[in-house]
C-alpha cells in the first residue's frame, strides 16, 4: 500500500529531503491509482518494466510485488540512495542513479524487446524523454502519470492547438487510449496543476519516421500556422524537396498548415 500523507512526510523528514518542485517531486499516496496503473499496463509475473523517477518507491514496490523485473531510474541522489536501500529486499529491482534523459530505459538489457513502461513521469523531462523512447526499442505498453498539459499534447488530434510534432510521432507508433484525470489530492505535496493517467499501446505495425524527417517535422511545427509548401521550400534540404514534390500524391493540400495535417497524412508523405 502507498504511504499515507503523514507517513510520506515522516519518511521525507527521516531522509532530510524537501520535495523539489522543479523535478516534479509529487509523491503518489493513493492506492487506487497505483492499482489502476498496474491494471492498465497488464503487469504480470516476469514482465520487464521500466520506471522513471521511483521517488519513495510506492509504485516500485507494487510492480515488484506483482512479479515484475523493475528497471528504475532516479535522478535525485537522496531518493536514489533510499531506493538503493529498498532494493536490498527487492531482488528483481535494478536501479540506475542518473538522468532519465541519459538512461531512458534504465539498465534494460539490449536483448529485451518485450517490455513495458509504468511511471509517474516528471513534467520537465516528459517530451524529450518520450522522444528518446520513440527512437529506441518501443515498449508494448506505456502507462504514464503526466501533468494534464503533457497528456493533452500526447493525445492531441490534428486541428487542435495541442497537436504538434510529438503527437505525430506518438500516434504513428501507439494507440493512445482514454486517460483518467487524477486529483491533486492523490499526491503529496499536492501539485498546482492537474494530472492524467495515460495508457498507450503499441500498434500491431508501428511506424517510425527517419531521423531526417523527425528533425524536419520539428522545424516545421515551429511555424505551425504557415502553409506547408512554403515551409518545405524554406527548409532547403533533400527531405523537404522530396516532400514538396509529393504533397498532392500524399493527399496534402499545398496550402494546408502543419497543425491541420493528420498523422496518417504525415506517414503517407514519408512513404511516397
Amino acid at each position: 500500500m502507498p504511504l499515507s500523507p503523514t507517513q510520506t512526510r515522516e519518511l521525507l523528514e527521516q531522509l532530510g529531503h524537501r520535495p523539489r518542485k522543479q523535478l516534479g517531486q509529487n509523491f503518489l499516496i493513493d492506492g487506487n491509482i497505483v492499482r489502476k496503473s498496474l491494471e492498465l499496463a497488464g503487469v504480470s509475473e516476469g514482465d520487464h518494466v521500466v520506471e522513471i523517477g521511483p521517488g519513495l518507491g510506492t509504485l516500485t514496490q507494487a510492480l515488484h510485488d506483482a512479479g515484475a523485473i523493475v528497471h528504475a531510474v532516479e535522478f535525485d541522489p537522496t531518493l536514489g540512495a533510499h531506493i538503493e536501500r529498498l532494493s536490498e529486499n527487492l531482488p528483481n529491482l535494478h536501479l540506475v542513479k542518473g538522468d532519465a534523459l541519459d538512461f531512458p530505459l534504465g539498465d534494460l538489457p539490449e536483448e529485451i524487446s518485450d517490455y513495458k513502461i509504468v511511471a509517474n513521469l516528471p513534467y520537465a523531462i516528459s517530451t524529450p524523454w518520450m522522444a528518446s523512447v520513440l527512437e529506441s526499442r518501443l515498449p508494448s505498453v506505456m502507462t504514464l502519470m503526466l501533468q494534464k498539459e503533457a497528456a493533452q499534447r500526447y493525445a492531441a488530434k490534428a486541428g487542435t492547438k495541442q497537436f504538434g510534432a510529438i503527437s505525430i510521432f506518438l500516434h504513428a507508433a501507439f494507440d493512445v487510449l482514454p486517460g483518467h484525470d487524477v486529483s491533486g489530492s492523490c499526491f503529496y505535496p499536492k501539485p498546482d496543476v492537474g494530472s492524467t493517467l495515460l495508457h498507450l499501446r503499441r500498434k500491431a505495425e508501428p511506424f517510425r519516421f527517419s531521423p531526417e524527417s523527425i528533425q524536419l517535422i520539428r522545424e516545421i511545427f515551429q511555424q505551425r500556422r504557415k502553409q506547408i509548401s512554403s515551409l518545405l521550400r524554406k527548409a532547403k534540404n533533400e527531405t523537404a524537396s522530396r516532400w514538396l514534390a509529393k504533397l498532392e500524391q500524399a493527399g496534402i493540400a499545398p496550402n494546408a498548415r502543419p497543425e491541420q495535417i493528420d498523422t496518417e497524412s504525415w506517414i503517407a508523405l514519408e512513404k511516397v
